[in-house]
């Protein structure tokens, strides 16, 4: 387990959060933008409010899509999220078990698009990563680095 964390912390998965206007086509602007420069979006979620949306996502190279937005003009913050591979939808009753058992209080979840050999993986944003997955370590769960999602 030793092993395991100690790699989770120098290659945690991140997740940007792009700020935009809201306005008609600007998601499908920034996600061009990545498909033209092979970057692959590899989870997302958007949040929507009267003005602006928060675009939130978990791409295969870092470096590059920070080297887009910047150029291009998308703000955004970035930060390191859990990220955790389940077999399925009835897994996601023994993550949200072991995050409870451990009091991790959740801030948000949304789940992968794609992952290698078609598993499935959600992304938690959490109160105490570290404690969080040696919980979900504890109970079985494999916790993803940035490797693991890499392409």
């Amino acid at each position: 387990m030793a092993e395991t964390n100690t790699i989770i912390a120098t290659d945690p998965v991140r997740q940007f959060s792009v700020f935009a206007e809201n306005r008609v086509g600007r998601l499908f602007d920034l996600t061009a933008l990545f498909k033209d420069h092979n970057v692959h979006i590899m989870a997302i979620t958007v949040l929507d409010t009267t003005d602006s949306a928060i675009m939130r996502l978990i791409v295969d190279d870092r470096d590059k899509a920070r080297e887009l937005m910047v150029t291009n003009d998308f703000p955004y913050t970035e930060c390191d999220i859990l990220a955790v591979e389940i077999r399925d939808g009835a897994d996601l009753r023994d993550v949200l078990a072991a995050l409870l058992e451990a009091e991790i209080n959740i801030h948000y979840v949304y789940s992968f698009i794609k992952r290698p050999d078609a598993r499935a993986a959600l992304a938690i944003s959490v109160e105490d990563a570290d404690v969080a997955a040696q919980a979900l370590g504890a109970r079985g769960f494999k916790v993803l680095t940035q490797r693991d999602i890499a392409r």
